[in-house]
């Protein structure tokens, strides 16, 4: 027998301000708590404030620069402050996408946590009426080396595929890179695209005073307790013995979840929706509150907490709010609809109950047992959290890298076997052989096999989507300002390549303690870099996910802010990828090529160097790659390519070779190269594979509109039936086969224990 006096009396305690820093909130905001308040918190109201004012949830060091993103184009519907971003893509159709984070959990407990990552981030994509059609995941592991890493590996791939797998979504992109960086804190992105018809799009906002709040989905228990506040603080050593703030997904649960809001969303019943991420029943609650009213003024929410599904006994309220157990929903209804959205639930085998009433009084009430256990204006819990201007300092610039202190390689062919199979480098398929990339029908093409973005048709139409997700984390380190034009730059790149018009960018802003300034330095000229990047490509930011305090022991990650690119391809006949170059095709090389060598895989593998000794990262000119981007679209659509690669990392010599062992034929290169042009890793280029019968006219349109701006494009090789790449005066002598070997055998051997 529950004992409802002494756990109110537990609950309904006054708190202090060492209470208070137990749950992260420090002296400033507890001053700053209390005043709002009036009054000190009890329990339930200090757990409620610690998780709405924590990193995770407030973006209290991020948002003053989340301005600086341009959020609008032609193209969108609706930017950040949704759940997920919305775009046009004609036919009275939207896109509906997002990225986030499930770092922390995903290194706490690897299974779970990367497969709750991809249960919440699907939710943040239906619960705006889309349905799912492609996932993608951004992954960053340790060294290789390191005893936790194949472990860690082994039960992330699990997690996203367990959970993808069984709930018929197909993952269809993504990145996969090893550094010791990220040794005591893994990131772990993942991606959601969804399908809606424009008139049909739902949002958090809208609710008004008067209507009941409807909870959906499993049960609540106590899994997953404090999971915003973790995220949103350091590791230390033995922070595995966490496990228990680590949520538990049910990828079945999850798919009858999707069917039944789908259903009900048809018959408009709903007013507003939210989804019980992070801060579960809290933020949900709360976001929904803040941005409710005609005129998003906000209202009040009152629950009786006794009415919530739950599948453990004795919860308190304390838990209640701040469980952030799976597959659960929040709604506001209208009156005259709870039977009907009760019986399309019922029918799903899902629990369905109206908790509480939306109210006009501006405060989140809560009752358990009788009794009100939180009374407190919602205001403050939102648009007032803390909002800090952190001090920041510079990055400090590198020295440029003085090639002339190395010897040349004495045979290239040696370096690029070292480079194809480099853990950043090497075939992911081992990866991505264990996702379903083709449920539900419509995959065209995965870049994880074939293309530089994934292609997925747009049911039903010649349309399709194309996906990716990138990030040097490597350039960014070396510059962050230029690092994070690069890494918006690069998204713009894979997806031209394969015939897409670029619409709109996601991201997941993964960095160290922002309270450290040169922490906060590198987030700022990130942000700055990117904002400069999507301003000049007209490629903006409509959702995205900032994830702070990735440090174990006081060491942070490399800067890794990861962008999901997302653009339109009209006709689908008309696409080109990695793979279709034929014996006999030209290889042509758009760019100028200078032979960049900082901050690349060469100076990483081959000459071994770490941090300031590799040097700053190549230059991003934002003119040339939206007119290279232009000019290679044009011959996708005009039909004059085979096949098309971005040159990225291993420069010119690993983006032949890719296009080559994708498309099963020999390569025999041009010109005598220099070690700095073949591996150098300049921006802004491609190389294309062109049949004889279209190199004149390939050729006539580059002079015509590439050569009067910039001279650097030139036929660089000819594809070959034999197994072999190859390249005058013995530069390259290769097997394809024994590229193949290298290229594809690293990451099967390493998950096997061979090392």
């Amino acid at each position: 027998m529950t004992d409802t006096s002494a756990i109110l009396a537990h609950l309904l305690a006054e708190q202090t301000e060492t209470d208070a820093a137990g749950h992260g909130i420090n002296a400033e905001e507890w001053e700053r708590l209390t005043s709002r308040l009036g009054r000190a918190p009890n329990l339930v109201e200090l757990g409620i404030y610690s998780v709405m004012w924590s990193e995770h949830c407030s973006y209290k060091s991020s948002r003053r620069h989340l301005s600086k993103f341009p959020t609008k184009n032609e193209y969108v519907i609706q930017g950040p402050g949704e759940n997920a971003g919305v775009i046009d893509i004609g036919d009275g159709q939207a896109a509906i996408f997002k990225m986030e984070s499930h770092n922390h959990p995903s290194y706490i407990e690897p299974y779970q946590g990367a497969a709750t990552g991809v249960g919440g981030i699907l939710r943040d994509v239906f619960t705006m009426g889309a349905r799912p059609i492609a996932l993608v995941n951004a992954l960053r592991f340790g060294d290789p080396s390191h005893p936790k890493t194949r472990s860690l590996v082994a039960g992330v791939v699990a997690g996203i595929g367990g959970y993808g797998n069984c709930v018929g979504v197909p993952t269809v992109a993504g990145e996969t890179q090893f550094d010791e960086g990220y040794n005591g804190n893994i990131l772990v992105n993942a991606m959601a695209v969804g399908l809606a018809d424009q008139d049909k799009i739902f949002y958090a906002r809208g609710a008004t005073p008067g209507n009941p709040i409807f909870y959906v989905g499993s049960k609540t228990g106590r899994d997953g307790i404090h999971g915003a506040t973790m995220a949103s603080a350091e590791f230390s050593e033995g922070d595995e013995e966490k496990r228990p703030t680590v949520q538990v997904g049910d990828p079945f649960t999850e798919k009858l979840l999707i069917e039944a809001c789908l259903e009900l969303m048809a018959t408009d019943a709903i007013q507003a929706i939210q989804d019980m991420g992070a801060a579960g029943l809290t933020s949900s609650s709360v976001e929904m509150a803040d941005s409710g009213g005609e005129n998003g003024e906000g209202i009040g929410v009152e629950m009786d907490l006794d009415k919530v599904p739950q599948r453990e006994t004795g919860m308190t309220a304390y838990e209640i709010m701040l469980s952030e157990s799976q597959e659960r929903m929040l709604m506001v209804l209208y009156p005259d609809k709870i039977d009907v959205a009760k019986a399309i639930f019922e029918k799903y085998d899902l629990d369905a109950e109206v908790i509480g009433m939306t109210t006009d009084s501006g405060h989140m009430v809560l009752k358990q047992f009788g009794e009100v256990v939180c009374d407190i204006p919602v205001a403050p819990l939102a648009e007032d959290a803390p909002n800090y201007d952190r001090p920041w300092v510079e990055p400090k610039p590198r020295a440029p890298l003085d090639i002339s202190k190395y010897p040349e390689p004495e045979d290239y062919g040696e370096v690029l076997l070292k480079l194809m199979s480099s853990p950043d480098m090497a075939s992911k398929r081992w990866v991505w052989e264990q996702y379903d990339r083709h449920v539900m029908g419509d995959t065209v093409d995965s870049s994880q096999s074939m293309g530089d973005a994934a292609i997925v048709r747009i049911h039903g139409t010649n349309k399709a989507l194309a996906i990716c997700s990138d990030c040097n984390p490597h350039y960014v380190a070396a510059d962050p300002y230029e690092g994070g034009k690069a890494a918006v730059a690069e998204a713009y790149r894979n997806l031209s390549a394969v015939g897409a018009t670029p619409i709109a960018i996601t991201d997941n802003l993964n960095f160290g303690n922002p309270e450290k300034p040169e922490i906060m330095g590198q987030f700022v000229k990130a942000v700055e870099g990117m904002a400069e990047a999507c301003r000049a490509l007209d490629f903006p930011v409509v959702s995205g996910n900032v994830s702070l305090y990735n440090e174990t022991d006081g060491k942070g990650i490399p800067p890794t802010p990861v962008v999901g690119g997302v653009g339109l391809i009209e006709d689908v006949s008309k696409i080109a990828t990695l793979k279709g170059a034929q014996p006999g095709d030209k290889l042509i090389l758009i760019g100028e090529t200078r032979g960049h060598l900082g901050a690349s895989l060469y100076a990483r593998e081959w000459l071994g160097l770490k941090g300031a000794d590799a040097g700053p990262p190549p230059p991003v000119n934002l003119e040339t790659e939206k007119r290279n981007a232009d000019f290679v679209r044009s011959l996708i659509e005009q039909g004059l390519v085979n096949a098309v690669h971005d040159v990225s990392e291993g420069g010119v010599a690993c983006a032949a070779a890719e296009m080559a062992l994708a498309s099963g034929v020999g390569l025999k290169l041009l010109h005598d190269w220099t070690f700095e042009k073949i591996f150098g890793e300049g921006q802004g280029r491609y190389v294309l594979a062109v049949s004889i019968d279209a190199v004149n006219e390939v050729t006539k349109q580059v002079r015509r509109t590439l050569e009067p701006q910039d001279p650097g494009h030139i036929q660089i090789g000819s594809f070959r039936p034999e197994d072999i790449f190859v390249s005058p005066a013995s530069f390259f002598n290769l097997p394809i086969s024994a590229l193949r070997e290298a290229h594809e055998g690293w990451l099967p051997a390493y998950m096997a224990g061979v090392d």
